[in-house]
């Protein structure tokens, strides 16, 4: 384990436990200065880390979220995209996130029965998510994690959630079911013909074969994706990112978020990505140090142990890069929120929440040998 792995942990720690009571409501701030406001999907995602850390404060806090998310839950059962406002709505991620991390943190503490009502009205929400009455749900573009990024129809991100709270809420039989239809290779499930890899979405006929990195870990980490399959995925993934660094595309040893990226001769091509989602930037190819964390914790699942260390030492070093001169005593990692994949410069806002929490996974699943949670 590389000597700086330790120090990098200790960093995530503090700053999470800096992030742990912002000004709204005193919940969890989404980044330490950038973003005070509690986002809904960061904290949940945040879950991972903090269940790895045992830190009792940090439990606290991650009570509070799931609490008050239930008490903010819509009368149809959504929850909503900011923990502290029930009307900030229309997130296509934020209700299965909140079924996932409750299901772990049941297990984690043994409370089986922890806001069983909230959960029964989530699950009967997520229930009529579906654009055809089947087992697979749709959203709407940039409803999820990706503001700036089009997903359309049923997206692998949020069914791969899906998958991960059916089986971690005990659904086994549904979530067979579920694991079955996702992997339908007729056109009507994920799987896109003459790739190992998912589709990003599918609509009816259209289909974006675009390798969604967040997609692929959930859906590894979840078992949507079988041993063998989930096997190819990684040598696809490792294999095109070579193929990235040695064109200039790609600086950096971790993967970007979404590949090959979205050009403006695409006929895919949005004209906002012009100001807001260049190739290479933010949800157009940027690389994530909490999607990263999830990829590192996929290899480990998938039984990639040496190539899930050289990551983790990869996204220690990158971890360690700030954009900015914090207002507070210097911390030296600045666990910034995303850096432009062909100059490997840090982007976002620092001391971020999920950058934080899903590095301490990340190392936690090295240090064990396992994708613990899932």
């Amino acid at each position: 384990m590389n000597a700086t792995v330790p120090q990098a942990k200790q960093a995530a720690l503090d700053v999470l436990l800096h992030n742990a009571a912002g000004p709204y409501d005193g919940l969890p701030r989404t980044a330490g200065w950038g973003y005070p406001e509690p986002y809904t999907r960061d904290l949940l995602i945040s879950a991972l880390g903090i269940l790895a850390s045992g830190n009792e404060v940090l439990l606290l806090s991650l009570r509070r979220v799931l609490e008050t998310l239930a008490r903010n839950q819509s009368p149809r059962g959504q929850i909503p995209s900011l923990v502290h406002d029930p009307e900030d709505r229309g997130a296509s991620d934020t209700t299965p996130l909140f079924l996932l991390v409750l299901g772990m943190f049941r297990r984690f503490t043994g409370d089986a029965g922890l806001l069983s009502e909230p959960a029964a009205r989530a699950l009967q929400w997520m229930d009529y998510q579906s654009i055809e009455d089947r087992l697979l749900v749709g959203q709407q573009p940039t409803s999820d994690w990706r503001d700036e990024q089009w997903v359309l129809g049923q997206g692998l991100y949020v069914n791969a959630l899906v998958h991960g709270y059916l089986k971690v809420l005990g659904l086994d039989q549904r979530a067979d079911a579920f694991r079955l239809e996702a992997n339908r290779a007729d056109g009507r499930g994920f799987v896109t013909e003459g790739l190992p890899t998912y589709a990003l979405w599918f609509y009816k006929v259209l289909r974006d074969p675009r390798c969604d990195v967040l997609g692929h870990s959930l859906a590894i980490l979840t078992g949507l994706a079988d041993p063998a399959r989930a096997r190819e995925i990684l040598a696809w993934i490792e294999a095109r990112c070579a193929g990235m660094r040695a064109t200039g595309e790609l600086v950096l040893e971790v993967p970007p978020c979404l590949f090959p990226c979205v050009l403006p001769s695409d006929p895919d091509w949005h004209p906002r990505y012009a100001t807001y989602n260049q190739p290479g930037h933010y949800h157009n190819g940027g690389v994530w140090p909490f999607v990263c964390g999830f990829h590192i914790a996929a290899l480990v699942a998938a039984g990639q142990q040496s190539l899930a260390e050289a990551k983790l030492r990869a996204l220690t070093e990158l971890v360690r890069v700030v954009r900015k001169s914090p207002p507070t005593p210097p911390n030296s990692f600045g666990f910034n929120e995303w850096f432009q994949a062909r100059d490997g410069r840090p982007a976002g806002e620092d001391w971020q929440t999920w950058s934080a929490a899903m590095y301490l996974y990340a190392a936690n699943c090295v240090e064990t040998g396992t994708a613990r949670f899932f």
